[in-house]
C-alpha cells in the first residue's frame, strides 16, 4: 500500500504541474486574492440657507464682463468675415436698387453698416448687459435670502466619488 500511495502522490504532482503549465500557456493563472474591501461612501446633507449678495455681485460682474468680451470679439470677427465676403456691399446695392426711382438715387445704407457703428452698438449693449446682469443677480440673491429665511433654503446632498 505504501507504494500505491507514493504512486498516487507522484501522479498528483504530475497532474498539478501539467495543469500549471496549461494555465501559464493560456496566460490565465488563477490566484485567489482576498476581496478588496471598500469603505462606504460618505455623504452629507447640507442646506443652502444664505447666499452672500456681495459675493454674488462680484461673481456676476466678472462673469458678465467675460461674456461681454466674448460677444464683442465674436461680433468683430463676424463683421470682418461678412465684410470680406461682400455681404454689406451686396445689401447696399440691393436696397439702393429697390428704393431708387427715375428721379432719386435710392436710400444709402452704407453708413448703417460701418464697423464703428456696429461695434459701437455692440459696446453699448455689452455695457448695458454688464449693469443689468450684475444688478439682477444681486437682487436675486437678496430675494433668495428672504425666501430661504422663511422656508429653510435648498437642501443639497454631497457624496464622495468612487
Amino acid at each position: 500500500m505504501p507504494a500505491a500511495g507514493a504512486a498516487a502522490a507522484g501522479l498528483a504532482g504530475y497532474a498539478g504541474s501539467a495543469g500549471e503549465a496549461w494555465q501559464s500557456r493560456n496566460g490565465s493563472k488563477r490566484h485567489r486574492e482576498a476581496p478588496v474591501r471598500r469603505a462606504p461612501r460618505r455623504q452629507a446633507q447640507l442646506t443652502l440657507a444664505r447666499v452672500e449678495p456681495w459675493s454674488v455681485m462680484k461673481f456676476s460682474f466678472v462673469a458678465s464682463v467675460v461674456a461681454f468680451i466674448i460677444l464683442f470679439v465674436a461680433v468683430a470677427v463676424l463683421y470682418m468675415v461678412l465684410d470680406a465676403l461682400g455681404v454689406f456691399t451686396s445689401l447696399q446695392h440691393t436696397v439702393s436698387s429697390i428704393t431708387s426711382s427715375q428721379s432719386s438715387a435710392g436710400t444709402d445704407i452704407s453708413n448703417w453698416f460701418s464697423a464703428s457703428r456696429i461695434l459701437g452698438y455692440t459696446g453699448m449693449l455689452g455695457a448695458l448687459n454688464i449693469v443689468l446682469i450684475t444688478a439682477i443677480s444681486t437682487v436675486g440673491a437678496v430675494i433668495y435670502n428672504l425666501i430661504a429665511r422663511t422656508i429653510g433654503g435648498i437642501e443639497v446632498t454631497l457624496r464622495e466619488t468612487e
